[in-house]
């Protein structure tokens, strides 16, 4: 957990498929919004917690998500507008759970539009109805999300780890929640 002084927003962050917390898109983010008086929490998921490699279903990954942000909101975030999201995987539950939680806004890091084996994963990011903020890099093996009227899409020189312009990624995430908290 990460705390500002007089914060004006709470973010919570979890992390891609194969990697935590430290990956380096998600510190980029977490600096960014720290410099915009938001306070930061980054959430592990239980299966890396226990040491597992390979991600839970994704029923199991939302519905602990979901109670670790009922339980920050009652106690450390109350009264804060929430803001959730994550790279990759973990945009992918803050997108699936953004209602459930409450959310002001959803931010995508390197979001997996389209597996190598799949459908498009595009429904998830439409059924969205708060602001939303995609990073994606312009090399991202997964795809491009298309812009929309709630989904502002920022293109990173970088592919699927977002790790070569970590300060495009700072810069973007800084601009969209400088807008998001205006509105809020």
């Amino acid at each position: 957990m990460h705390r500002v002084d007089e914060p004006r927003a709470a973010l919570v962050l979890g992390h891609g498929a194969g990697g935590g917390v430290a990956a380096r898109d998600l510190v980029a983010a977490t600096e960014a919004a720290l410099e915009e008086r938001v306070g930061v929490v980054l959430v592990e998921q239980p299966y890396r917690v226990a040491g597992r490699r390979s991600p839970a279903p994704a029923r199991q990954l939302d519905a602990a998500w979901t109670a670790v942000i009922d339980e920050l909101r009652a106690k450390a975030l109350h009264g804060l507008p929430l803001i959730v999201g994550g790279r990759s995987s973990g945009a992918r539950v803050a997108c699936r759970t953004a209602e459930a939680t409450g959310a002001a806004g959803v931010i995508c890091l390197a979001f997996p539009l389209q597996p190598p084996k799949g459908t498009t994963r595009l429904p998830e990011l439409e059924a969205v109805t708060v602001p939303i903020l995609v990073v994606q890099g312009i090399r991202d093996r997964f795809g491009m999300p298309p812009v929309a009227p709630r989904r502002t899409v920022a293109q990173v020189a970088s592919d699927h780890a977002l790790k070569t312009d970590l300060p495009a990624v700072a810069g973007a995430v800084r601009a969209w929640l400088t807008t998001l908290l205006e509105d809020l």
